[in-house]
Order: C-alpha cells, then sequence, then structure tokens
C-alpha cells in the first residue's frame, strides 16, 4: 500500500518483568497492522543515551537510563496506513493516570515512571526512522504481503 508507514513500539523493561508482551503485540494485531521486525533485546547505556538524547540534561534523564536498561526490552517495527498515529492512541497518554481504559497504559500501567511501552511520536515525522535505525538492522526487516490487508483497507 501506498500509504503505510513504518512505526517503532518498545515493551519496556516493566511490561517485559510483568509478561505482557504477548497482550501488548495481539493489540497492535488485531488492529491490522503488520509486525515487520521484532526482538528481545537489553540495552546498554550507550544505546540507551542515544535513544533518549532529546532528554539529555533534563532531572529524569539518568533515571529513565537506570530504568531502561535496568532488564530486557521487546523491540517492535509496525506497519500500516498512518501506523505512528494509530499506535499512539492505542498506548494512550504517557502518564497512565492520564490514560483512558482501553488503552495500553490505561489497561496495565499505574505509574508515570513505569508506563510499560515506548512508541515514536507521531508530531516527530523523523523519530520513526531514527528509532528503527537505532534498534535494528535492514536485514532484519521483512517485507511481505499480508493477507489480511484486502479486507482491512478500501
Amino acid at each position: 500500500m501506498s500509504n503505510d508507514e513504518r512505526t517503532f513500539v518498545m515493551v519496556k523493561p516493566d511490561g517485559v518483568q510483568r509478561g505482557l508482551i504477548g497482550e501488548i503485540t495481539s493489540r497492535f494485531e488485531h488492529r491490522g497492522l503488520k509486525l515487520v521486525g521484532a526482538k528481545a533485546i537489553q540495552l546498554d547505556r550507550e544505546l540507551a543515551e542515544e535513544h533518549y538524547a532529546e532528554h539529555e540534561g533534563k532531572p529524569f534523564f539518568e533515571g529513565l537510563v537506570d530504568f531502561i536498561t535496568s532488564a530486557p526490552v521487546f523491540a517492535m517495527v509496525w506497519e500500516g496506513k498512518d501506523a505512528t498515529h494509530q499506535v499512539r492512541r492505542m498506548v494512550g497518554e504517557t502518564d497512565p493516570a492520564e490514560s483512558p481504559p482501553g488503552t495500553i497504559r490505561g489497561d496495565y500501567g499505574l505509574d508515570l515512571g513505569r508506563n510499560l511501552i515506548h512508541a515514536s511520536d507521531h508530531e516527530d515525522p523523523g523519530s520513526n526512522e531514527r528509532e528503527i535505525e537505532l534498534f535494528f538492522d535492514d536485514d532484519e526487516l521483512l517485507d511481505y504481503e499480508q493477507v489480511t490487508a484486502e479486507w482491512q483497507y478500501e
């Protein structure tokens, strides 16, 4: 499809430790998005600092880096029509207390510092590509026809 875009999503250490990878992944699949890359990884400090570079110098930066490197994460790339915007709506607000029921953070999150999931910013079009390139090599991303696409898109 010509309107398909790719977006980066990461289940954070708290989501991995709580056994929510399958639940979170199934929500995106049920929405109709196509998984084109996925892997469990342990972030080192260098990658974490690069990933959160826009927050460097802020009071919460060190805690954020410490947390994201504390346990494995599950990195994914999803593809679909307006995928970034769709994913952000499904994820909910950064603060789970502000996220409505039905969103991932609204259903499973309780604390701002343990908000389960990261998704690329739909207001920053370059964030998708930057984050995908940080976590995935080109040969780790699949290009295939999703057989259900004709039932999902007009």
